[in-house]
């Protein structure tokens, strides 16, 4: 995936300049990591008349699967092949608009230290993209740019050049030019734009993208003829954030024509109402509930089962009834993470002595688990294959034997109100299943028959009338009578 920028200069404005704007010395080849490979900045040409930068993005296709929103298990093996097998190494993309951001994000924001009079400037601009995905062709790519003042080319790539007849791909080469535009303009353009032309994204998109929009389209997007194409393709088409973006973009022209500020005419609500009105977030919700179950079990030795990255780790810490935590997971990576989180390192010589974590497998039995007052399995039996289960069953409930066992888990049945979920598809892709609450409560139930345990059924999150809550959490309690037969 490649894109060179190019500008012209003169003696007393110096086509090297670029170099400044960029925040890239002329001189150097750069490399930078991504999450989903490397990107490489580097300068074929640079003197006073003639200068260009090019960004050369290399894509790990199997990094991008890994951190990609998936789609569970169970989909079509096409849809599964298209993971590892797509366009996404060589045409320009949301992989490129992300590294443009993180590679030039000086330069987007029009900064520039060592020379603050330069990003105000419009120069010459000449931007090549060999490869560029454009759903809808040339002329979907010449109503995106050309009324942002871009002299645009856009020459379709044949299917295959010995086979004329086949038609053409939904791939251009793309050539802009400007004299009136500056580079963090030209770089906002990009941003924006690369994503809209493919009608794709390669990572989920949040609510937060609406900003990320705003922001790149300040100054140009409000009045775009596109606009409604533009936001709609950015967000995925999720018509509430478009909707949001929209309804926010309207605020802007209107104060544009009033000569106003924004927030002159969106002031129907306190700020303080804002804040109230705004969601907590499930996974603070969660949590939460697993705090106050703890408490009111009376848990002061507490196991967290799969802990991940240590959030529910880190909140215990915070409360000093909890006097021994540890955080087990099968992954080093997540308690790599997990240990920067908490800082580990630099934690008081009191606290450090509460917590530890360590590697583990809960498909295997193992004494450092046993002699706790409670255990957390939060969120993460869906991510065992079934038939592993009852091995885990085993470690916790049969071999471990805390006094107390939370487990909370996903209710599939209120899938169908996340509308940004696709029908059919589980919340993450590397859940293996989602259970009904009939089903969790059917399996909760046998495991605290068999082991000794009584159980009970908690609602996390809105309790909705027809589809049970976002999340379930049953609570076992080790019966009386077996807790004296296994001292005796």
């Amino acid at each position: 995936m490649f894109l060179t920028i190019s500008t012209t200069g003169t003696p007393e404005r110096p086509a090297t300049d670029l170099g400044f704007l960029l925040h890239k010395h002329p001189e150097k080849a750069q490399a930078f990591s991504t999450s989903y490979g490397r990107a490489h900045v580097l300068y074929p040409e640079a003197d006073e008349q003639r200068c260009t930068a090019a960004l050369l993005l290399e894509v790990d296709a199997v990094a991008l699967v890994r951190r990609g929103k998936g789609k569970g298990r169970g989909g079509a093996p096409d849809a599964a092949l298209a993971q590892y097998v797509n366009d996404r190494p060589y045409a320009a993309s949301s992989l490129l608009a992300v590294a443009l951001s993180a590679v030039f994000s000086s330069a987007m924001r029009g900064v520039c230290t060592a020379k603050p009079e330069l990003p105000s400037q419009p120069r010459p601009l000449r931007i090549e993209v060999p490869a560029v995905a454009a759903r809808g062709g040339p002329e979907v790519v010449r109503r995106l740019f050309e009324p942002l003042g871009w002299t645009v080319t856009a020459e379709p790539v044949a299917l295959d050049a010995e086979f004329p007849e086949w038609g053409d791909s939904r791939y251009v080469r793309l050539e802009l030019e400007s004299a009136r535009l500056t580079v963090a303009e030209a770089l906002r353009h990009l941003y924006v734009l690369l994503p809209v032309l493919d009608d794709a994204k390669h990572y989920w998109v949040a609510p937060d993208e609406v900003d990320k929009l705003l922001r790149a389209g300040d100054g140009w997007l409000p009045d775009h003829p596109e606009q409604k194409l533009i936001t709609s393709r950015y967000l995925s088409r999720r018509w509430s954030l478009t909707r949001e973006a929209m309804e926010r973009l309207e605020l802007v022209r209107l104060a544009e024509t009033d000569d106003s500020e924004v927030e002159d005419i969106d002031n129907a609500v306190e700020a303080e109402t804002e804040a109230e009105e705004k969601p907590t977030p499930l996974a603070v919700q969660r949590r939460e509930a697993i705090l106050e179950a703890l408490r009111a079990a009376g848990a002061a030795r507490v196991l967290d089962l799969g802990c991940g990255q240590g959030q529910l780790v880190q909140a215990l810490l915070k409360d000093p009834r909890f006097t021994e935590i540890v955080g087990v997971d099968v992954s080093v990576r997540a308690l790599t993470i997990a240990s920067r989180r908490l800082k580990l390192d630099r934690m008081g010589e009191r606290t450090a002595s509460r917590v530890q974590l360590f590697q583990g497998s809960l498909a295997y039995t193992d004494k450092r688990l046993k002699g706790y007052d409670a255990a957390v399995l939060s969120e993460v039996i869906e991510h065992l294959d079934l038939p592993r289960l009852p091995a885990l069953e085993y470690a916790v409930f049969g071999a471990a034997r805390p006094r107390t066992v939370l487990v909370t888990t996903p209710n599939v049945e209120y899938n169908v109100r996340w509308e940004s979920l696709p029908a059919g598809h589980v919340r993450h892709g590397d859940h293996r299943f989602e259970w009904t609450r009939e089903e969790f409560r059917s399996w909760a139930s046998s495991v605290a028959e068999r082991h000794g345990y009584g159980v009970e059924f908690v609602p996390v999150g809105p309790d909705d009338p027809e589809v049970g809550p976002p999340t379930q959490m049953a609570t076992f309690t080790l019966s009386t009578e077996k807790k004296e037969a296994k001292a005796a």
